[in-house]
């Protein structure tokens, strides 16, 4: 992950992104139809969102994970569905393996974060044995409406801060750009991209608003390096922007 970037603190991720990740891993492992009885290695698994749907549903014989943050490390091991994976710190750009050791080579969320990821998808195309798979998810992030809405915001407020918003820094997370990078890769045939929309769906304002006062990734620690009044004019406009039905609620969308 790029140097900077706040990545750390399991829990305050979790309630940021991770729960929405959970529901694309799922639909996303749905879409690969693996056999069970395979190697598995899941590259930046930080909280463990796509290791335990692989876990859960794929009967994998090995799954292995790599992330360079021991703090999502910590989390993803409590899990009890990964107490007989192998989490272990790692960069993706030298994964620490020996050339075709896993079936399935997968990532949720991270390739977008990686300094080189051509480099990255060469090591995961190296590990990967001959008719194995190379697969991967990444926000949209221009279709990540809880983060489009909170941009929205910021940039009105602040010319500097969308600099930060993801859907102008990385320009990576859209179907055209995986498929060019895939086929630059060379070893590796893109075969096929597809979208995954999801509901994210928040009972109150609190729901919404307390996960960017955690400071674990991009947006929230933009919020929290805000002083404190004008995080609080932050927080009234994005109030006011947002769709909060009668019940308080609000439902919004996703895409990678």
């Amino acid at each position: 992950m790029a140097a900077g970037d706040p990545w750390a603190v399991g829990d305050s991720y979790e309630r940021y992104v991770g729960r929405w990740s959970r529901q694309v891993a799922a639909r996303f492992l749905a879409w690969l139809t693996a056999p069970a009885d395979l190697d598995w290695l899941d590259v930046g698994c930080g909280t463990g969102a796509l290791a335990g749907a692989v876990a859960q549903t794929c009967r994998p014989r090995r799954l292995v994970g790599i992330d360079p943050s021991t703090g999502f490390l910590d989390l993803a091991r409590r899990q009890p569905g990964l107490a007989r994976a192998e989490l272990r710190p790692g960069d993706a750009r030298t994964l620490p393996f020996p050339d075709r050791t896993f079936d399935r080579v997968v990532s949720g969320l991270a390739l977008n974060f990686v300094p080189d990821p051509v480099l990255a998808l060469q090591e995961m195309a190296r590990v990967t044995r001959p008719g194995g798979q190379v697969a991967l998810y990444v926000w949209d992030y221009a279709r990540v409406e809880l983060m489009t809405h909170f941009w929205a915001v910021a940039e009105a407020l602040d010319p500097d801060g969308p600099e930060l918003d993801e859907a102008v820094r990385f320009p990576l997370c859209r179907e055209d750009a995986l498929t060019q990078l895939f086929a630059g890769e060379g070893s590796l045939d893109p075969s096929a991209t597809r979208a995954i929309e999801i509901d994210t769906q928040f009972r109150d304002f609190d729901d919404y608003w307390s996960p960017f006062l955690g400071g674990q990734g991009i947006a929230p620690a933009y919020c929290m390096s805000l002083p404190e009044e004008r995080r609080a004019e932050l927080c009234r406009q994005v109030r006011r922007r947002l769709p909060i039905a009668a019940d308080g609620s609000i439902r919004l969308r996703a895409r990678a």
